[in-house]
């Protein structure tokens, strides 16, 4: 502790940098508004971010879901669950947040406020576009923090429900101290530098038990591996309103969870389940890790979500139990913010 004190002593006698985030655009004269085509979703402002559709298979659907992946990922994050989805005719729209995948400014971080500004936008256009199906946004890892925040905001998605998967909750009130001090004077003094995790700790902490998987995230050129220390600060707060305001969400959930998740500790993650309004449903999976429906079980918790999409009063088909209420202090936490899926 002596030694980070110097530290932060030295970090302030030095002139701090302007952290980065994300502006509206302005859009010309010739913009035409929101809209959807076949490979982007045009938002509110002009700005076309990517965007991967799984039609349903027997024409128009009963259900569509606005899927919303996580930190350094984009919107093939749903490859495996959503054409199962389209199997049993629910549509899936995932887009690529800004800042991610296809979109613009790819590692600068958007903001909270143009996050959930994109989530509000498509969901209209979804229902726009779909106006007799139900809506349901799926938001993982990180988006399942962005979903919270525009569903707990005054003007939350015009959705009929809301799925969590292992949902981002790791804000300042639970970072252990060294974290959260040294990441608030990197955000200031380095902002833009790019920090990668090291070979140690993406040998030691893995988001899923699919190496198959993790070998594809490795290889393909639209995943973002490492992040910029201010998009870092971003994103522990916003995980921060993900863990304070999920019982401010009017909208039923459904909160998913993994034994072995190795990105989002189980404190602060049980403590938000626990924050629940009555009525959400909550499932615990004894074999699952962070990335739920890419995990060598995925079968069952894709099953799972797929029942809750149809009839959410159902029993779920694995018959998990719910978020246990007590913590298991089994896993010790790690700086793993820059691992992709978070």
């Amino acid at each position: 502790m002596r030694r980070l004190l110097v530290i932060l002593a030295a970090l302030s006698l030095a002139a701090c940098a302007p952290m980065l985030v994300q502006q509206p655009l302005t859009p010309g004269a010739a913009f035409q508004g929101p809209r959807l085509e076949d490979d982007a979703f045009v938002s509110f402002d002009g700005a076309r971010l990517g965007l991967t559709v799984w039609p349903a298979e027997d024409g128009e659907p009963k259900q569509v879901v606005v899927a919303l992946h996580g930190m350094n990922d984009y919107a093939n994050a749903f490859h495996f669950a959503a054409p199962v989805w389209a199997e049993h005719g629910v549509t899936t729209y995932a887009y690529d947040q800004r800042g991610f995948g296809r979109s613009p400014q790819r590692g600068v971080w958007a903001g909270e406020d143009l996050m959930t500004e994109d989530l509000r936008t498509i969901v209209a256009l979804v229902r726009a576009r779909h106006p007799y199906s139900e809506v349901i946004v799926a938001g993982e890892s990180m988006g399942g923090a962005v979903a919270i925040a525009a569903f707990a905001s005054e003007r939350p998605p015009d959705a009929h429900r809301l799925i969590l998967m292992a949902p981002a909750v790791w804000g300042w009130s639970s970072q252990p101290l060294p974290y959260k001090t040294l990441l608030w004077a990197a955000a200031r003094v380095t902002p833009g530098k790019v920090y990668e995790p090291p070979k140690w700790l993406t040998e030691r902490v893995q988001p899923t038990d699919n190496r198959q998987e993790l070998i594809a995230m490795g290889r393909d050129p639209l995943m973002v591996w490492g992040a910029r220390s201010d998009t870092l600060y971003g994103l522990v707060a916003l995980m921060e309103d993900g863990w304070s305001e999920i019982g401010r969400v009017r909208a039923p959930i459904l909160y998913l969870y993994g034994e072995h998740d190795e990105i989002i500790p189980d404190r602060p993650a049980l403590d938000a389940a626990g924050r629940l309004k009555p009525g959400d449903r909550t499932a615990f999976y004894d074999e699952g890790w962070h990335l739920l429906t890419r995990d060598r079980q995925r079968a069952v918790v894709i099953q799972d979500i797929l029942a809750w999409i149809k009839t959410p009063a159902a029993p779920l088909p694995s018959g998990a139990p719910p978020i246990p209420t007590h913590v298991r202090e089994t896993r010790e936490a790690g700086v793993v913010t820059t691992i992709p899926g978070a």
